[in-house]
């Protein structure tokens, strides 16, 4: 079977860490795999991180050999910047209709040479970095993509053409259009990973309000190799920050969100542990502690959830690196009106049982983890059964973990509730060898 096929033995959606894991497994076992990315480069959101917990391991170091891997094995072909718009299953196969994206840049003509970016007098927000920096209309999502090639935001470009002029291969296109592909696979592996919470539905914690309320995402942006700065600074001054606070459980074990936007399946509340935000709150802390060893650091906790191999004596070392950890729940956060930017948050300390007030000049809201179930809207004639927080469902989640409703499709990673990494590796591999017995089955048959 060649790749320019339109058959293939499995469809796995989401170019994360869990979808190119299933599909390289996959590849390995000389399966022949359509892995489909919605942005314009495989990665996920790993790929944003600045290490990994415990090991404090370089995320990107971990990530780029799997992209690369994932983007040049020849039994995977990688479709990047495409939608799915609709699966149907018929007759034991799954019949899908793709929308490729235009990126108006030929991936097969670009250099890389950002000289586009350059010229180009469009800035727009750069969302690899939080959105905290900005980026031009046209360029390269980030300096690890892959495939490594530039790209257009057509709704932002001002059409000036600047970036034509001085691409010397021509790789540059405003006329291309949207490819639609009709393609079909024997099995279906949704990996389509979470979103994270978007803090401003808790609107009294400031996000959005106050400049030096960041979220924990944007710190691991300040805190990596590829950072948009030099160094760890306050967005309202530029200043280094020397007292941080985090405030964990920030849209997580929560059923007071009353906006019901804040999740994708319309529920109105976030009432369970997110899993990952306890440990990857203490990562950063202990990061922080090297990156500013002058700074005073403290967490805000309810719990802390250290439940994986070597997690507890992660929490230890940060006890003894002098990170505070205060169990109270932050009821709100204000700015001071001295014009010093800097926050007050008021808790009430549970060991004590009092309401304090505490400065800091820089708070990090610890955002839990949401459904991304959108993908299962595009199965019309049999139904992906999802759980009440938007989470696809396991069919058998003791016996076959990866298993959903439909016969057929698998499911891998944070896509059936929330995850950290290696128990997401862990999941896509089980998807992976439970897609491979289908696929088998289907074949003896």
């Amino acid at each position: 079977m060649s790749l320019d096929s339109t058959t293939y033995d499995a469809l796995v959606i989401g170019g994360g860490i869990a979808g190119q894991e299933s599909a390289l497994n996959l590849a390995e076992m000389n399966y022949k795999v359509l892995l489909v990315e919605k942005d314009v480069s495989i990665g996920g959101k790993m790929i944003q991180l600045s290490k990994v917990f415990p090991t404090l391991d370089c995320a990107a170091c971990i990530t780029t050999p799997k992209m690369s891997e994932t983007a040049r094995h020849p039994n995977i072909r990688l479709l990047t910047n495409t939608d799915v718009n609709e699966i149907v299953k018929d007759n034991g196969l799954f019949h899908i209709n793709l929308t490729v994206r235009p990126t108006y840049v030929h991936a097969d003509l670009c250099t890389g040479c950002q000289l586009c970016e350059e010229v180009c007098p469009k800035v727009i927000e750069d969302k690899y970095n939080s959105n905290m920096v900005g980026q031009k209309a046209i360029s390269i999502a980030f300096s690890l993509a892959n495939p490594k090639m530039a790209a257009i935001d057509i709704e932002q470009c001002i059409k000036c053409k600047k970036c034509v002029k001085v691409c010397a291969p021509n790789a540059i296109d405003f006329d291309m259009q949207p490819q639609n592909l009709r393609v079909e696979a024997k099995s279906v592996v949704i990996a389509t990973g979470f979103n994270l919470f978007d803090a401003k539905h808790k609107p009294q914690y400031g996000f959005g309000q106050y400049p030096n309320v960041i979220n924990a995402m944007q710190m691991d942006r300040l805190i990596a190799p590829t950072r948009p700065y030099n160094s760890v600074l306050r967005p309202s001054d530029g200043k280094v920050p020397d007292n941080i606070a985090y405030v964990l459980c920030a849209g997580s074990r929560d059923s007071s969100i009353e906006n019901a936007e804040a999740c994708t399946n319309g529920c109105a509340n976030n009432p369970i542990c997110s899993q990952i935000c306890c440990m990857y709150s203490i990562k950063q802390a202990q990061l922080l502690m090297g990156a500013l060893p002058m700074a005073d650091i403290t967490i805000y906790y309810m719990d802390i959830r250290a439940f994986g191999k070597g997690y507890e004596e992660f929490y230890m070392q940060a006890k003894g690196m002098g990170v505070n950890f205060v169990k109270g729940k932050i009821a709100k956060i204000t700015e001071k009106n001295d014009g010093s930017a800097d926050l007050v948050l008021r808790y009430e300390d549970v060991t004590t049982g009092k309401l304090k007030e505490v400065k800091h000049d820089l708070v990090v809201l610890s955002v839990g983890v949401l459904s991304d179930s959108s993908i299962t809207q595009t199965f019309t004639n049999q139904k992906v059964e999802i759980d009440n927080l938007g989470f696809i469902q396991s069919a058998h989640e003791l016996v076959s973990p990866a298993k959903t409703s439909i016969e057929g499709v698998f499911v891998a990673g944070a896509a059936s509730g929330p995850k950290d990494i290696p128990d997401s590796i862990l999941s896509a591999g089980a998807a992976a060898s439970e897609a491979a017995g289908y696929i088998n089955n289907l074949s003896a048959n």
